[in-house]
């Protein structure tokens, strides 16, 4: 899949420690993708003791991604 990182995004990876490798790998490999308005898609991935969470703007081409969290409550945002 081609996706491209927003400043922001940029930015929260540096903020929040998470690496390209782990963004690469929610993205080519989701345990599942929310679908909401307007196009904004949520890719989800349990990886290790974190739940990865990327953002994305799928109107676009290539598809942007806007932001990206990791969040040790993984019942709270986990849905297959």
């Amino acid at each position: 899949m081609l996706f491209e990182y927003s400043n922001h995004c940029l930015e929260q990876m540096h903020v929040r420690n998470i690496s390209k490798q782990i963004i690469d790998s929610v993205m080519n490999k989701p345990d599942s993708i929310i679908y909401e308005k307007n196009k904004q898609q949520i890719y989800q991935k349990v990886t290790g003791q974190y739940l990865y969470r990327v953002f994305v703007n799928a109107n676009r081409i290539p598809t942007l991604i806007k932001t990206v969290y990791k969040t040790s409550k993984i019942s709270k945002y986990k849905t297959l």
